[in-house]
């Protein structure tokens, strides 16, 4: 990879040391962006391409006594893009692309699977020992569309304005209208308006992207040409555990069976057998929990009996847990005796903990193997290599937006199918990817499918639903082999919804 020298669009001079009443003036913010040219070369060819990092002003419209006041600055957005040299913006695809949390930054798929450059981290069993490393990414996303890295306020760089409060943006509406707003600012600033676009969001980014496709349309009148969905967190009902809510145990059972064969508790048994009797039973297991105490005895001894030979708990742990397995108590059970707990996001991963009379899981494996990698990666990425500098704290992983508001879904679960089921409706020609990891503990494959089975659209728009699954976790890109296969689904998606 080579670089050109960085220049900076926008970057405020340095100033004297402010007197006491221009302190108590406020600042006006201003975009600080930075640009720097690059080639990628790749097995077919270079690509020379532009990448632009910094943060964005993001604006409010202001009416005072039914006037237009201007508009005042509400946030400063971190985000990075990429973009062809030379490419004609009528024909180039442009892909926004985010993570989830809520509150967390966009470097997982970045440096992840889509971006020219990404994380040498390892994989379960033979992960990268500090202080890790960056590779070109010779799979990159860029080869068929340019990228676009959003950071949502509070994760990132992303801040609100001096003076501005952040909890307007710490919820499913505003965070839905902030970054609908910087996806639109970003797509007039730089003429994309004709591009082919695409939206991609990972678990609580699925959940984004799925309402963004309609608000886009509704709101700007932007009509998209695919949304690829990452471990989407469609419906929240199916998949934490809520008093008198029986759905999401059927819909984890697959995910527990596929668990216990990787760690070696299904014997010499196939996993496409494992996990396909446990699709099967789990309609039985629904009517089950769904008949309660009507349930008689020996049908309810007989699903103990069933539940535990499928997960490897205890028939035990399941008669006490009364059938109803909580998946972070799970993690911390499965593999008790063995003195380790599981992932969560990704059950391949286990480790240690302090004592093992935990109730729940004490930490996520999964978590502490891949923070470091990334954390690092992405502040040497953006100083060393594309030459932005700031000193705030990079919010990889930010609390701050907690507790996040969904009280538009109140009385309610919180579901947006619907409003990609009305996307669809309203786009016939949107394009729906959907990729999912066999050990996905926190939005397993099956429930995913049971959302997408709920969307009320005709079944010819069906067709426009592509779906793989990867024998891998939330983030599947970081089993290698999943990546690459990931990285040749995703672009082959982008080439045929772009219509090019």
């Amino acid at each position: 990879m080579t670089d050109a020298k960085s220049t900076s669009t926008d970057q405020p001079e340095a100033t004297p040391a402010a007197s006491d009443s221009e302190k108590k003036a406020r600042r006006e913010p201003a975009d600080d962006l930075v640009t720097s040219h690059h080639t990628l070369h790749t097995a077919d060819g270079d690509l020379a391409y532009t990448a632009t990092t910094g943060r964005v002003v993001l604006r409010q419209e202001v009416v005072k006594d039914e006037k237009y006041d201007g508009r005042r600055p509400k946030a400063e957005v971190s985000l990075t893009y990429y973009t062809l040299d030379g490419a004609d913006v009528t024909e180039r695809p442009v892909t926004f692309a985010f993570n989830g949390g809520p509150g967390s930054s966009s470097v997982w798929l970045h440096l992840g699977v889509l971006g020219p450059r990404r994380v040498d981290s390892g994989d379960v069993g033979h992960l990268t020992p500090p202080p890790y490393g960056l590779v070109d990414n010779h799979e990159t996303l860029l080869r068929v569309s340019d990228l676009v890295f959003i950071d949502p306020v509070s994760t990132g760089f992303s801040r609100a304005s001096e003076g501005e409060q952040a909890t307007p943006f710490h919820g499913f509406t505003g965070d839905l209208e902030s970054v609908g707003e910087i996806i639109r600012l970003w797509t007039s600033r730089h003429d994309r308006w004709m591009s082919p676009k695409f939206l991609i969001g990972e678990s609580y980014g699925g959940t984004r992207s799925a309402a963004l496709a309609e608000y886009l349309q509704q709101r700007f009148g932007m009509f998209l040409n695919g949304v690829m969905l990452i471990a989407p967190a469609f419906n929240l009902e199916a998949l934490f555990d809520a008093e008198r809510s029986n759905l999401p145990h059927p819909l984890f059972l697959p995910l527990y069976a596929a668990t216990a064969h990787y760690h070696g508790l299904h014997g010499d048994r196939e996993l496409d057998d494992v996990v396909a009797e446990a699709r099967d039973w789990a309609e039985t297991y629904a009517s089950v929990l769904a008949r309660g105490a009507r349930v008689p005895d020996d049908e309810r001894a007989a699903a103990v009996t069933k539940i535990a030979a499928l997960t490897g708990l205890s028939e035990d742990y399941v008669d006490r847990a009364n059938l109803r397995l909580e998946h972070t108590r799970v993690y911390a059970e499965l593999l008790r005796s063995r003195r380790l707990v599981t992932g969560r996001l990704d059950t391949r991963f286990t480790g240690p903990a302090d004592h093992y009379i935990h109730e729940q899981m004490p930490y996520d494996p999964f978590i502490t193997a891949i923070s470091g990698p990334y954390t690092a990666a992405l502040h040497h990425y953006l100083r060393g290599e594309l030459g932005y500098e700031h000193d705030a704290v990079y919010e990889v992983l930010s609390r701050h937006v907690h507790p996040w508001s969904f009280k538009e879904f109140e009385g309610k679960a919180v579901d947006v199918a619907d409003k990609l089921a009305t996307a669809m409706l309203l786009n016939p020609h949107l394009q729906v990817h959907v990729a999912m990891g066999r050990y996905d503990g926190g939005v397993p494959v099956e429930a995913i499918e049971y959302s997408l089975d709920q969307m009320d659209i005709p079944a010819a728009y069906r067709e426009r639903i592509e779906t793989r699954v990867y024998p891998a976790g939330h983030m599947m890109y970081i089993h290698p082999e999943s990546r690459v296969a990931q990285a040749a689904d995703l672009a082959d998606f982008v080439r045929r919804a772009s219509n090019r």
